[in-house]
């Protein structure tokens, strides 16, 4: 804890301090709230974060101000790059935004709690494990909760399959008609080419215990990164059929490969 502090004093800026204690997050006496959320790892993490988002991937967002301002709300994005860098970059975009900005909650795989210090150091920035009961529970709290429902099938996909949406499980729709959370798309652009997989070792993967190993560059490159937010997309909280279900996960879907498309035509090179 006291390296906590002297981190905070040394690498948070005063303004940055008092832009991130006007986002109320309810903790405990210590600092943390039940699932390991901690307010000054998080602005310690901002900070460090600044110049990877603003220098290194040169991240362009556009949309932003479709998150609304309170409330719960899911914000459903693509998903790519072998790690959770897309995840951490909506998080830090949300987080920094002029108006009302907000300290969102991100649904992790639950690979990454396994890694030692790893999923620690997640859970104090706001990741929480990737199930629905979680995802609930944030929402009854009216976070804003980032959820990649390609899941897996998204992060370890290899590049000749980039921007390719993979399958969108359901389990997010349904929540959103549970809370009434509006759902915002969220086109992720570059994420794919910061770390480029040509194959995975499955049978290693498999005898690892892990979800995947790609064969890769063991570097994360510095591709330029654009985030398009789309408009709030709200969905009736009466019973319906699963098929109906399903057809409103493939309008998200839709609008995402938008979002997707727009981002490609926007950006003038990997680089």
């Amino acid at each position: 804890m006291k390296v906590r502090s002297l981190l905070k004093r040394t690498l948070v800026p005063k303004a940055l301090d008092e832009q991130l204690n006007a986002i109320e997050k309810p903790v405990g006496t210590l600092g943390y709230d039940p699932w390991g959320f901690n307010v000054d790892t998080n602005k310690i993490a901002v900070a460090l974060f600044k110049p990877i988002f603003e220098k290194y991937f040169r991240v362009e967002v556009n949309g932003i101000e479709n998150v609304p301002a309170e409330g719960p709300v899911l914000l459903i994005g693509n998903h790519s790059g072998q790690l959770p860098i897309d995840g951490t970059l909506i998080a830090y975009a949300l987080a920094t935004r002029k108006q009302n900005p907000r300290l969102p909650r991100a649904m992790i795989e639950r690979f990454f709690p396994t890694v030692p210090y790893l999923g620690n150091i997640l859970n104090q920035m706001g990741g929480v494990l990737g199930d629905p009961v979680n995802c609930s529970k944030m929402l009854a709290r009216n976070e804003a909760v980032i959820v990649f429902p390609e899941g897996i099938r998204g992060s370890g996909k290899l590049y000749r399959d980039r921007y390719q949406l993979k399958r969108f499980g359901n389990g997010f729709m349904h929540l959103s008609m549970q809370h009434n959370a509006p759902v915002v798309p969220v086109g992720v652009v570059g994420c794919e080419e910061t770390i480029p997989a040509i194959a995975n070792i499955a049978p290693l993967a498999k005898m690892l215990g892990i979800p995947y190993v790609p064969v890769a560059l063991p570097l994360i490159l510095p591709a330029k990164v654009i985030l398009n937010f789309g408009e709030p997309m709200s969905f009736p909280s009466e019973e319906c059929q699963e098929e109906e279900v399903t057809r409103r996960v493939d309008k998200v879907k839709e609008q995402i490969s938008i979002l997707i498309d727009k981002g490609l035509q926007q950006r003038e090179g990997l680089f």
